[in-house]
């Protein structure tokens, strides 16, 4: 036996063919979930291809074609190849904003032919996983370090602002999982505070900024937002730097300043307090400085950072989001619940709740389903397509298939777990997290959630541009994990 072939048979046997089983269910699973969201009594042959069902037969058999010929490329090649493949990608996104043709608003599909299109963005995932997974593999490189994490963050963002520049936001949005990969790796859990930390300031600013506190001219949201501003970053300062002093210091001026000007407006003159919180933030940040100045620590220019931007995040997003498009607007307005438009912009979520709940326990039965046939849903069939699940097959059905999504991602943790290079568990972190933020949010929108932005639930939704880009990120991760094992040999 030769070489290569006692390699081929290495390979064959390394594979984990637990992981490609699951694959297969869900395209099956997925198959039958298009089917029912599709399926046209005037057309009823599931298998042509002027059917959505009979064309995702093409891309999930092309699918299979491609993940047999990721299996026979060596992870060597994605090693040198890998800033190139990143390059590549970049180029292609940034030319689709140029050529790509207006679609529902958007400039991110390419068209190959007359019915066949692509959109670039899903397959610049695995690039970028690539990328990524090859420059922290390199010597000296490291997490903690300011030139290195910083070009990693460079790397996530590019695609994403050449992705928004397509009118994209919601595919734009997915390459922040990569950030979890970051956390898995090192990275300082404080920018994954900050993250959490605007959420809750854009949440709640949003929410409550037409609210006012009983008989004080003081918004509910801006006065939150400015309190729990002080509170990070006090809470900062004593888990980071210890300095007991500057805690007191910052928490006594904050809080009893607030608090004084608080009763000055209720029992003398009423007035706007958040004047009064905005001016003290202000003198908690020039304090800050001087602490970083004095004992010339980084962290306290870190937490300096963090005030500045928890100050202005509230006033900066609230100007934001009034330029945002009108649609926009009304369905984070839906989302909070700051408004009610089930006709609107709230329509695709009610209409998803109601197929979903009327499907019981049970469901109704394969292509039985009357809020999918009378097309109740819009894109019941790509982003929504999991109320077709939960009507034909209901609570059951739902459940299943969530379980064999949590056998999935819990098999994936196990491979990127047991790599021995970095490269390989960076990369397959990337492909986990890629995975978990889909389902997440797809799910979490169908359910009202989380925000609508239009991402495909992975091997569900029609498509073969979702499908191939999928089964890119899965396969060459398996090929990577397969010479793992060759190599113990």
């Amino acid at each position: 036996m030769t070489e290569q072939e006692q390699g081929s048979k290495g390979i064959f046997l390394s594979i984990d063919w637990m992981t490609i089983m699951l694959y297969v269910i869900l395209i099956v699973w997925g198959w039958f979930s298009v089917c029912g969201a599709c399926y046209d009594f005037n057309n009823p042959d599931l298998f042509s291809w002027e059917t959505n069902s009979g064309k995702q037969i093409v891309w999930g058999g092309t699918s299979l074609v491609l993940a047999a010929v990721l299996m026979l490329i060596e992870k060597r090649f994605y090693d040198t190849a890998a800033y190139v493949i990143y390059g590549a990608m970049m180029l292609l996104l940034a030319v689709t904003i140029v050529i790509a043709p207006d679609t529902k608003g958007s400039r991110s599909w390419l068209p190959l032919g007359s019915s066949v299109k692509i959109q670039p963005a899903e397959f610049a995932k695995f690039a970028v996983a690539l990328a990524l997974g090859k420059l922290m593999d390199q010597y000296g490189f490291s997490i903690r370090k300011t030139k290195d994490i910083g070009i990693a963050i460079g790397m996530i963002f590019l695609p994403m602002l050449l992705i928004i520049a397509q009118m994209e936001t919601g595919s734009a949005l997915v390459y922040f999982a990569f950030f979890l990969m970051l956390y898995r790796e090192g990275m300082t859990g404080s920018l994954l505070f900050t993250g959490f930390a605007c959420v809750v300031y854009f949440v709640v600013g949003m929410k409550f900024s037409e609210d006012y506190i009983i008989d004080m001219p003081v918004s509910i949201g801006e006065f939150t937002v400015l309190l729990l501003a002080m509170i990070f970053t006090i809470g900062m300062v004593w888990v980071y730097c210890k300095n007991l002093r500057a805690v007191k210091l910052m928490a006594y001026t904050c809080f009893g300043g607030t608090l004084l000007a608080m009763l000055f407006s209720i029992y003398a003159i009423p007035f706007n307090v958040c004047y009064v919180m905005l001016g003290l933030c202000i003198l908690m940040i020039c304090y800050l400085i001087v602490l970083a100045l004095y004992n010339r620590l980084i962290r306290y220019a870190m937490i300096t950072l963090f005030a500045i931007m928890s100050t202005s995040f509230f006033y900066i997003t609230d100007t934001l989001f009034e330029h945002l498009d009108d649609h926009q607007r009304i369905r984070i307005e839906v989302l909070l619940g700051m408004k009610d438009d089930p006709r609107g912009a709230g329509y695709n979520v009610n209409q998803a709740k109601i197929a979903i709940g009327s499907g019981g326990l049970f469901g109704k039965g394969f292509l039985n389903g009357t809020q999918t046939k009378l097309r109740y849903v819009p894109e019941q069939h790509t982003d929504f397509i999991f109320c077709t699940v939960g009507e034909e097959e209901g609570f059951i059905g739902s459940a299943g298939v969530l379980i064999v999504y949590l056998l999935f991602i819990w098999r994936l943790i196990a491979l990127a777990e047991r790599q021995t290079d970095t490269m390989g568990r960076v990369y397959g972190y990337c492909v986990l997290c890629i995975f978990l933020f889909h389902l997440f949010i797809n799910v979490g929108m169908v359910l009202g959630l989380t925000p609508v932005i239009g991402i495909p639930l992975p091997f569900f939704s029609y498509g073969g541009s979702s499908l191939w880009g999928f089964t890119l990120l899965l396969f060459i991760f398996l090929r990577m994990d397969a010479e793992r094992n060759l190599k113990r040999q």
